[in-house]
């Protein structure tokens, strides 16, 4: 079965899409119609851009070029995470960056090689598109789990500051807050599990049936998709607020953020 291509008229149908939700904003009065216009020409532009350099992309040889591809995307996501988070005491970017390309790129890496066994285990047209999706849901997990953590290493800053006065060091201070802040990024992935395949078909799933793929090989490859964000989200926020959580502490363990 052939995938049936969409025609430009109907790719235009579909802004009727945004031309709803875009009346809903102005009649409630919501405030987002702007949002919702700029969201559209980014989406279309960035789609149609990456559409176009793909057909280049898949064409590479080496892991380099596409290991490069892979962190231009991450540092993408990062920035992303960046405006989502509201905190400007602490550069957490840089240990973003790090934690965000070594847990991804090994959970991607391991997909694709060891699960998959593709050949060899960095083409573009699996790692890189399994890559994006490790990035796309786990970037949510990071930035829900630092700004758990920031939230509330401020409003209890008088709790830390106790325990820190009684001799605690920072992790004994703060272990509370850093479990919270993790789970807080792994939840959203364990609440999907519970709903995929009775609730919802995920995109991965759905693509592959559209494109006429055998539904048992589709949810082989949905399984596998569930399983690695699971985990990639699981280990990306862990090393994220680890990492970050010490830099909201002093050498002699004093608490840097301020309070609300």
């Amino acid at each position: 079965m052939s995938v049936i291509d969409i025609s430009w008229s109907g790719l235009l149908l579909s802004l009727l899409f945004v031309v709803l939700a875009g009346l809903s904003s102005l009649v409630l009065q919501l405030g987002l119609h702007k949002d919702i216009f700029w969201g559209t020409v980014r989406t279309v532009s960035q789609l149609f851009l990456m559409g176009f350099l793909l057909k280049y992309i898949f064409q590479l040889n080496s892991a380099g070029p596409v290991l490069l591809v892979y962190a231009v995307m991450i540092l993408f996501a990062a920035q992303i995470i960046r405006g989502r988070v509201k905190n400007k005491e602490i550069p957490y970017l840089a240990p973003t960056i790090i934690s965000m390309f070594l847990s991804y790129t090994l959970v991607a890496f391991i997909v694709t090689a060891g699960i998959i066994q593709v050949e060899p285990w960095y083409r573009p047209s699996y790692f890189l598109p399994i890559g994006g999706m490790i990035i796309g849901n786990s970037m949510n997990a990071i930035a829900l789990s630092l700004e758990r953590l920031f939230g509330d290493l401020r409003a209890q800053r008088d709790v830390v500051e106790m325990y820190l006065s009684l001799g605690a060091d920072y992790r004994e201070a703060s272990g509370d807050i850093f479990r919270r802040a993790v789970s807080a990024g792994m939840i959203p992935s364990i609440n999907s599990m519970m709903g995929v395949g009775l609730v919802f078909i995920p995109g991965m799933m759905s693509g592959q049936i559209l494109a006429g793929a055998d539904p048992i090989i589709a949810v082989k490859y949905q399984i596998v998709v569930m399983l690695m964000l699971v985990g990639s989200t699981a280990l990306g926020s862990f090393l994220v607020t680890l990492l970050v959580r010490r830099m909201c502490f002093s050498a002699s363990h004093s608490l840097l953020l301020g309070k609300d």
